[in-house]
């Protein structure tokens, strides 16, 4: 990281030193004067302190900087410079004989590379703390209506609702849709959980079909041999970012009336044939968990084009209210309501969310450049016709009696993966569910491994994967 990033002006402001911090991603400025030399430090808990201290945003940061600072010199030996590092100093700056910053030294005591993780380097901290002295903390505030119109808009819907995690807006959107008891849900076989769990929630009963074997999305022709006259929704699962056929499965849904709910939680920005994703369903659904391409770090949100179930929808989320008479419950309803301070990061995301893919994106190019000619893998397509796919996790296909060596060399690195979802067929609680067998998803669960798809992957990394891939006989 060049050094200017990670210095300021010892006279800026509380808010410009918190905007220098969160796009370092260091936790830490380098405070220097007019000639460049080393006048203290600045870390985001000296920040957070001064905010809760009752400092506003625009005061001076120079009485507050720790001139004690520790640092080391550019002509001192490795050694010696890790001599000063403790368990609170875990940066120091480098600097030349006239203490200008030339450069920075990082503990690091065998990096994690973990699966996920969010990119939190734009306006979150300065959102987040907005609504945070605004004090609304709850359920209203200014961020939550911002984020539900950002997001709506970004996917070419009218309306967002958002929730406290995904697995509540599938089930708020069951309800609004009136399915319960006696009505037959179709769900794909390889999903995660929540997409059958939010069926039953609902007393209806979730029907799992197969997967087609070049997308991993729900197969159009297992759909239409489980219809019976039960059959009220369709769940199609844009599943690893990749998106389902949604020209044959409207045209399922359509020819029998049924309703589709779009569980879009791993797909934030796909399209299909130029449409997101999320804009095909009578109500589709996201979450923003911690690992999603935008996070609150639990959330989710219904979207709909229609004004009676976003109404619905608000209605069951707030715990079944009138809207005209506050605590009259008109339904039972439940608590799926996300606060002003996730609402906060989540605005904050959404306005970077073409960079965020497009990190994510240079990602996986770059895992297809170096495993290109690994020999037994095979990626995730991103050519098929009139889908576009976008990098959730960069996924890989390797022959089953490899995965779990491959697994173990990887995370005898300190490099985090992980295993398809299990087949819902597969276990015990939701085995009846399925009509016939489900031979795709079975194959393709067992071949599959997700990568580490972070903004701090490097050549290094995708090198040591890329050896733990080649070595496995």
């Amino acid at each position: 990281m060049d050094t200017k990033q990670i210095t300021c002006s010892y006279k800026e402001t509380i808010r410009g030193a918190m905007q220098c911090i969160e796009s370092n991603s260091k936790k830490v400025i380098f405070c220097i004067d007019e000639e460049g030399v080393l006048v203290g430090i600045l870390t985001d808990g000296d920040i957070r302190r001064l905010l809760l201290n009752g400092y506003g945003m625009n005061e001076s940061i120079e009485n507050h900087i720790n001139r004690n600072c520790i640092y080391a010199f550019q002509n001192e030996s490795p050694e010696e410079i890790l001599k000063k590092f403790n368990s609170t100093v875990t940066i120091i700056p480098i600097l030349d004989y006239r203490h200008h910053v030339v450069d920075y030294a990082e503990y690091d005591e065998g990096m994690h590379i973990s699966l996920a993780q969010p990119q939190l380097n734009g306006n979150e901290y300065q959102y987040l703390m907005d609504a945070f002295l605004s004090t609304w903390i709850s359920s209203s505030g200014k961020y939550v209506t911002k984020f539900e119109e950002s997001f709506a808009s970004y996917c070419g819907m009218k309306y967002g609702v958002a929730t406290s995690n995904g697995t509540a807006a599938l089930h708020l959107a069951l309800l609004a849709l009136d399915i319960g008891e006696g009505d037959e849900v179709i769900v794909p076989n390889l999903t995660f959980a929540a997409t059958i769990n939010a069926v039953l929630y609902t007393g209806a009963t979730p029907v799992i079909v197969d997967i087609e074997e070049e997308s991993w999305c729900i197969s159009p022709e297992e759909i239409e041999y489980a219809l019976t006259d039960k059959t009220k929704a369709i769940i199609p699962v844009h599943i690893y970012g990749q998106p389902c056929d949604m020209e044959k499965i409207c045209d399922i849904a359509q020819k029998h009336n049924l309703y589709i709910i779009e569980d879009c939680a791993e797909a934030h920005g796909a399209c299909f044939d130029g449409k997101k994703v999320g804009s095909f369903g009578d109500i589709s659904c996201f979450s923003f968990f911690g690992n999603k391409v935008i996070t609150t770090g639990e959330g989710g949100m219904c979207l709909t084009n229609n004004s009676e179930l976003n109404e619905k929808m608000r209605k069951y989320r707030d715990h079944g209210m009138s809207k005209e008479k506050r605590y009259y419950h008109e339904v039972v309803g439940y608590n799926y309501r996300m606060t002003n301070l996730q609402a906060a990061i989540g605005t904050a995301q959404i306005e970077r969310i073409d960079s965020i893919l497009s990190w994510r994106k240079e990602v996986e190019d770059n895992y297809r450049t170096s495993l290109s000619w690994v020999e037994g893998i095979q990626l995730q397509k991103n050519d098929m016709e009139k889908r576009e796919k976008i990098t959730w996790l960069v996924s890989i296909l390797i022959q089953p009696e490899k995965r779990e060596k491959v697994m173990e060399c990887l995370k005898k690195h300190d490099i985090d993966v992980r295993a398809f979802f299990y087949p819902l067929d597969t276990m015990d609680i939701y085995s009846k569910y399925a009509r016939k067998e489900c031979s795709v998803s079975h194959k393709i669960a067992k071949m599959g491994i997700n990568l580490p798809t972070t903004y701090n992957i490097d050549e290094a990394v995708i090198d040591k994967i890329r050896e733990c891939l080649c070595m496995i006989e």
